[in-house]
C-alpha cells in the first residue's frame, strides 16, 4: 500500500514537472529507455559480390560511359547483349561513392552581400532602373530611364530613348546630379545588375562625382523595390496605352505622368503626401495643417471619435533598402 502511494506521488510530481517544462511524458519515458545496439544488416543472398561491384563501377567510370546516365548505360549494354545489374543497383553503387550528381565541373557563383541602404532625408539614396515601353510594332520598344529618391519617392530624373546605352545613362545621371546640386560624398545610387548599371562609363562618372554606387544581388528583384514599385504605378494607371505610336508620344505621356506623380500623387508610403512635399521639406508643415483640421473636427464632433483626437499619417523619418534584422527587431 505504501509502495503504491509512493509510486502515485512520483507520477504526480513527474506530470507536474513535464507540464512546467512543456515536455511530453512519453518523450521523457523514451529518453530514459536504453537504446539497443543496431544489428548489422545481413548481406542479401542475391547481392553483387565485391568483384562484381568493382567491375560495374569501373564500367561507369570508363571514358565511354562517364558522361552518360545509368539508365543509358544499362540500355546500351543490353543492346550489346551484356547484363551486369539493374539500373537501380547502378544508382546505388554511385550513391555509395557520392557520385549521383553532375560529374563535370560546374559554375560556382560568388557570394554577393545584401545591400543595406538608409536614407533619413532627400538626396541621400537614389534608385534607378530602365523599363521597356512597347513601340508601334511587335518587338519594337522604347527605353525609359528613371531615377527616384527613395526617401521622398520624388522622380528626380527621367529620359526616354531608342536604346539602352551606358552613355545615355551617364548623361542622365550627370544632368540630374547637377540639377539637384549634389555634392561629393552626399549620395548613394542603387541599381540592379543590368549592363548599363554596371558599365565602366557610369562607374567612372560616379567616382568623379563622389557618389557611392550600390547594386542588387544577382537574381534578387526585391533589392530594388522603389523603382519596381514606381514602374508598376505608371503601367497600371488608366491612361497608360498598350503601345506608343512614336517616341514623341512616349515622351509626352511620361512628361504628364511624372508631373502628376511628383506634384499630385498622394503616396501611401510617405503618409499620403506628394513626393514633392516630402522632397522639398514641407512634410512637417502638411502634417501640422492636417492635424489642426482633425483637432477642429474632434472638438465639433467628439462623439464620433470616441474621445480620441485622430492623427494624420506622418511621412517616415527613415527609409531602408533591406533593413537589417537587428533594426527590424527594434521596430
Amino acid at each position: 500500500m505504501q509502495m503504491t502511494a509512493q509510486l502515485g506521488l512520483e507520477i504526480k510530481n513527474l506530470r507536474a514537472a513535464c507540464q512546467s517544462m512543456n515536455v511530453s511524458r512519453a518523450s521523457l519515458y523514451r529518453s530514459r529507455q536504453e537504446k539497443k545496439p543496431e544489428r548489422p544488416r545481413p548481406r542479401p543472398p542475391l547481392a553483387l559480390t565485391h568483384g562484381e561491384r568493382e567491375r560495374v563501377l569501373d564500367l561507369l567510370h570508363s571514358e565511354r560511359f562517364r558522361d552518360r546516365a545509368p539508365h543509358e548505360v544499362w540500355a546500351t549494354l543490353l543492346d550489346e547483349g551484356v547484363y551486369h545489374c539493374s539500373i537501380r543497383t547502378m544508382y546505388r553503387l554511385l550513391a555509395a561513392h557520392d557520385e549521383v550528381h553532375e560529374r563535370r565541373r560546374q559554375t560556382r557563383r560568388c557570394f554577393s552581400p545584401k545591400p543595406e541602404l538608409l536614407a533619413t532625408a532627400p538626396n541621400q539614396v537614389w534608385s534607378w532602373d530602365i523599363t521597356k515601353l512597347k513601340g508601334p510594332a511587335k518587338w519594337n520598344y522604347f527605353h525609359l530611364y528613371v531615377i527616384i529618391d527613395i526617401f521622398s519617392r520624388f522622380v528626380v530624373g527621367w529620359m526616354v530613348a531608342h536604346r539602352e546605352q551606358a552613355a545615355l545613362a551617364e548623361r542622365l545621371i550627370e544632368e540630374t546630379c547637377s540639377r539637384q546640386d549634389i555634392s561629393p560624398g552626399q549620395l548613394t545610387i542603387h541599381a540592379d545588375r543590368g549592363s548599363s548599371m554596371r558599365s565602366k562609363p557610369v562607374a567612372f562618372l560616379l567616382a568623379d562625382l563622389g557618389i557611392t554606387k550600390s547594386h542588387s544581388r544577382p537574381y534578387v528583384s526585391n533589392d530594388n523595390p522603389y523603382s519596381e514599385s514606381q514602374f508598376k504605378t505608371m503601367k497600371y494607371c488608366p491612361e497608360f496605352p498598350d503601345r506608343f505610336g512614336a517616341i514623341e508620344d512616349a515622351r509626352i505621356f511620361c512628361k504628364d505622368f511624372f508631373h502628376w506623380y511628383n506634384l499630385e500623387h498622394m503616396h501611401t508610403g510617405i503618409g499620403l503626401m506628394t513626393p514633392a512635399q516630402v522632397h522639398l521639406g514641407k512634410a512637417d508643415e502638411v502634417y501640422e495643417q492636417r492635424a489642426a483640421v482633425l483637432e477642429a473636427a474632434f472638438k465639433d464632433r467628439q462623439n464620433r471619435f470616441k474621445g480620441r483626437i485622430p492623427l494624420p499619417l506622418h511621412a517616415p523619418k527613415e527609409v531602408w533598402i533591406n533593413r537589417p534584422e537587428r533594426e527590424e527587431k527594434l521596430h
